[in-house]
């Protein structure tokens, strides 16, 4: 690989975005951040309580993982971050063509049984409901890829590396 990686691994709490965004970070060579990291402290004491962001609640904070990316977007950077919705997707993705998306899909129990065995963490098991219900998968015209997220994290950085090796070479002239 040539070009340094920009890449968001998204989706609901619990699907494994920190471990495989750690892991891809590692693998790639590229820093790594939590957008969970960038929340405001209202927003961090909302979901703490158990209440659901709404658009409003995210708007500043997606401005800010943004900044973020962009300014790492020509040495690299893996972001973890829900980007639940398309539109944030694209909030993300302003002037930053070159930015990926990487979703582990995890089924509803297991997201919910990993967020209560977590430790640490503001985001409330009872949250998973309403992560999921506003989580809309890839659609046509985004540049990413689908995984299995119950995969081991290794097997998923393999299929990350070869899917941008691929991107890589579709993009060249």
């Amino acid at each position: 690989m040539t070009a340094a990686p920009l890449l968001v691994v998204l989706g609901p709490s619990g699907n494994g975005k920190s471990t495989l965004g750690t892991a891809l970070s590692a693998a790639l060579g590229v820093p790594f951040e939590d957008a969970d990291d960038l929340h405001p402290a209202a927003n961090v004491e909302k979901m703490s309580a158990g209440t659901p962001l709404d658009d409003a609640d995210r708007a500043p904070w997606l401005t800010t993982v943004h900044e973020h990316l962009a300014a790492n977007a020509g040495t690299g950077l893996v972001m973890a971050c829900s980007a639940l919705k398309r539109r944030y997707r694209d909030r993300l993705r302003e002037d930053l063509p070159q930015l990926g998306f990487v979703a582990p899909e995890v089924p509803r129990e297991e997201l919910a049984r990993r967020v209560a065995l977590r430790r640490n963490h503001f985001m409330p098991a009872t949250l998973v409901d309403s992560q999921l219900a506003a989580y809309e998968r890839l659609q046509d015209g985004e540049r990413g890829l689908e995984l299995d997220g119950t995969e081991q994290p290794e097997v998923l950085v393999e299929q990350v590396r070869r899917w941008l090796a691929v991107q890589e070479t579709s993009q060249e002239p």
